[in-house]
């Protein structure tokens, strides 16, 4: 009979990377999307800081900033815990993230948030066709899998809401920028669940 210490190392060193099972290609893929996504929000933020940090708007982006580096820090452990493979567009998203961030800060405060909104509004729904499909599920579901998902969306739904408290309607193109914005994360999503 084998120890039970060794037990645990040996179900702990299998993973939803190594799982050919529907729920271990599920867990997989959510986490390898929403580790993209949070990388993505940093990145996003971060731009917009190097550009807005010293204006009004600053502190509030800064505190977004703040929640997005929990997510993104939580997803990393998650990857790390789970064994699960990043996207190979990591640097891609890195790059586009911080571009995105500080393209639309450029552009003024309200055109920053009406980045935010757009994002959020992708990434808020993004969670809640996670959440169904985890709960619909006739697998066991990672518990806190699930309540990270449902922490992390209600923040991202405080993100938007702060968006448009901020102006981002009053953006130029308003309409217009952030259906760009919401087809290149929609995009991103759906590469970054495979690659």
């Amino acid at each position: 009979m084998m120890p039970l210490k060794l037990l645990g190392t040996r179900l702990a060193s299998t993973s939803a990377a190594t799982s050919t099972t529907r729920a271990g290609k599920l867990l997989d893929s959510i986490i390898r999307v929403d580790h993209a996504g949070e990388l993505g929000a940093d990145r996003i933020y971060a731009g917009q800081i190097a550009v807005l940090g010293q204006t009004s708007a600053g502190p509030t982006i800064q505190h977004m900033w703040e929640q997005e580096k929990v997510h993104r820090a939580k997803f990393e452990e998650l990857i790390r815990k789970h064994r699960v493979r990043p996207t190979a567009l990591v640097p891609l998203w890195n790059i586009a993230g911080y571009v995105l961030g500080a393209g639309t800060a450029l552009l003024g405060e309200k055109a920053a948030m009406a980045c935010t909104v757009a994002v959020e509004t992708v990434i808020v729904e993004h969670y809640n066709d996670q959440l169904r499909t985890l709960m619909e599920s006739d697998e066991e579901v990672d518990k806190e899998l699930l309540e990270t998902i449902k922490k992390f969306r209600d923040e991202e739904q405080e993100h938007h809401d702060t968006g448009l408290d901020h102006g981002a309607e009053q953006a130029p193109l308003y309409q217009t920028l952030t259906n760009v914005i919401k087809f290149g994360c929609k995009a991103a999503i759906g590469i970054s669940k495979v690659i």
